[in-house]
């Protein structure tokens, strides 16, 4: 047996495994609660590690977005795809601008495509919302996301079982 395959069998390698899952955008939380505890994590640890692993990437994409979509904005190949980035923002920021911080935690606590951590941040970046407001509102959007996907990944774990 190799050393990543045995590591992979332990909890710390279930719990490594949860939190990188939650870091990729799409599948965030949504994906990494249900891949833990089919790993054979306790939902409680799976959802600790989901919720850690996805809230790495928002202070980067608050801080850097704005500036790496203004520098990719004026080349040819990105400059099409950041508009796009953009107009989705403003679609999803409508909730955030009516409700300012509880839109935020609202958009990223309804674990749907499209929502999430990422696109929170995203957004908290496009309508220069401050970090030291916009990550409070997200890791709350994140706790209430990570209780409504454990209660539908243990509730649909019940049904199979």
């Amino acid at each position: 047996m190799l050393f990543s395959e045995s590591f992979l069998e332990t909890m710390s390698g279930e719990l490594l495994m949860t939190f990188l899952v939650a870091m990729v955008p799409v599948i965030e939380l949504r994906g990494a609660i249900p891949a833990g505890v089919a790993a054979g994590l306790p939902p409680a640890l799976a959802c600790i590690a989901a919720v850690a692993g996805n809230l790495v990437p928002a202070p980067f994409i608050i801080v850097l977005g704005r500036r790496a979509a203004n520098w990719l904005r004026g080349t040819r190949f990105f400059g099409p795809k950041i508009a796009w980035l953009e107009r989705r923002a403003h679609l999803k920021g409508r909730l955030v601008r009516k409700y300012r911080l509880a839109g935020l935690v609202i958009l990223v606590g309804i674990p749907l495509p499209g929502t999430g951590a990422w696109t929170g941040a995203l957004v908290a970046s496009v309508l220069d919302i401050r970090m030291r407001h916009a990550l409070p509102a997200i890791f709350l959007g994140l706790v209430i996301a990570a209780a409504i996907t454990t209660a539908i990944t243990l509730g649909l774990f019940n049904l199979l079982i």
